[in-house]
């Protein structure tokens, strides 16, 4: 399978596990987006569910497909979250954030009964820290946070959009992308950085997920965690 394919797969063995009536966390980035074109389909043949998007694109795109969508104001409980990952280790620990939605998408999971993580293959790693850790902050502490994220030993590099400027979430915030290279101690890390002023969320997913879904060569991996 390529990759594409392999995504494909991932979001459609998600999406066995919808059930009609269910408010569900819809997540952000190119395998939840395979994932919500496919629940739009079902949705259009009869299904209904309740989506709660995770950024301003997956709400375009849920509205596109006639996905009814409500923001958090509107719900008591999130049922089931679907969402993708930048990396996963054999621990279902997380890291997230490459499309800049992990602030939306931390909050979603954690008010969610159970989440389900859908990749590809490549995203299943032995140990979190190749990919590098967004950090978000506030624009008016970004200056101050990056010694202090440098001194963590995360070299940050301000994410930069395609324009050439500070790329900015939908919250309004900035990004620092962290290299730390292999992380020993994701807990550790975790708590440091969400006691850190200034620093709004970071990419870092421990006891999120509770089923991960691995699209491979010879099909969907199903990893209870």
């Amino acid at each position: 399978m390529t990759e594409d394919e392999q995504k494909q797969a991932a979001a459609a063995k998600a999406v066995d596990y919808i059930e009609d009536g269910m408010v569900l966390g819809l997540g952000t980035g190119s395998c939840a987006a395979k994932m919500v074109d496919l629940l739009g389909k079902k949705v259009a043949h009869g299904l209904y569910v309740t989506g709660v998007p995770t950024s301003e694109a997956t709400a375009a795109q849920a509205r596109a497909l006639g996905i009814p969508i409500v923001g958090l104001d509107e719900v008591s409980v999130i049922d089931l979250t679907i969402d993708g990952t930048d990396e996963v280790d054999p621990e279902g620990r997380l890291i997230k954030g490459g499309g800049g939605a992990h602030l939306r998408e931390k909050i979603v999971a954690s008010l969610s009964d159970r989440m389900i993580v859908i990749a590809e293959a490549k995203k299943k790693v032995p140990q979190l820290g190749a990919f590098k850790l967004p950090v978000e902050v506030i624009r008016f502490a970004a200056p101050a946070l990056k010694p202090k994220l440098d001194a963590l030993g995360g070299a940050p590099t301000l994410r930069l959009g395609k324009d050439g400027a500070p790329f900015v979430t939908d919250e309004g915030n900035y990004i620092y992308d962290c290299a730390f290279g292999k992380i020993d101690d994701p807990e550790g890390l975790a708590l440091t950085l969400s006691t850190m002023p200034g620093v709004v969320e970071h990419g870092l997913f421990i006891g999120f997920a509770d089923l991960i879904l691995i699209g491979t060569n010879d099909g969907v991996e199903v990893i209870e965690v």
